[in-house]
């Protein structure tokens, strides 16, 4: 089985991902970790502001670590942002049949009424060196549009609207 955890930044998925780690036992790869790792490595002229290429880069290399782990019959979660909207695109169906998908969520009034505590919680997991970036405004629009693909798809996700308890997901 793979589990997929999809969503906007700061919605909590690399801290969804541990927590199914310590319940199941299954490990987990963090996509920012692929990313930082080929970046500093040199393996990629890429930056961290190159979302949209990094997005084609990192997946290619990604899908193929889920298919090795489905034929290996191990259990995997995969958790980031670098997760396209057509994902299962890239899969026959035989994978398919063993691979979860799940996207995290927040509502536009979440993020208004809840924007100091989501900023003062983005390092339960990983320690973020420049949150700089993260506004009100950004993740309200992040996360609606990952609201659309998940509508349009018709893939699962779990909105997070009044109150955020990782341990009720």
């Amino acid at each position: 089985m793979v589990i997929l955890i999809a969503g906007a930044s700061h919605t909590g998925k690399t801290l969804f991902a541990q927590k199914l780690l310590e319940k199941y036992k299954y490990p987990y790869l963090s996509i920012d970790h692929l990313k930082m790792g080929l970046i500093r490595s040199g393996q990629t002229n890429l930056t961290v502001e190159d979302d949209e290429q990094l997005t084609k880069y990192l997946w290619s290399i990604v899908v193929e670590m889920i298919k090795t782990a489905i034929e290996n019959k191990q259990n995997l979660i995969v958790e980031g942002c670098y997760i396209p909207a057509d994902w299962n695109g890239y899969f026959k169906q035989r994978y398919l049949e063993e691979i979860k998908y799940c996207c995290l969520i927040m509502s536009e009034e979440y993020i208004k009424n809840n924007f100091s505590t989501i900023k003062q919680k983005a390092n339960i997991i990983e320690k973020r060196l420049d949150d700089s970036y993260c506004t009100k405004e950004l993740l309200i629009k992040e996360n609606k549009r990952n609201l659309e693909i998940c509508k349009q798809y018709n893939y699962k996700y779990i909105l997070i609207d009044e109150k955020y308890n990782i341990s009720d997901i």
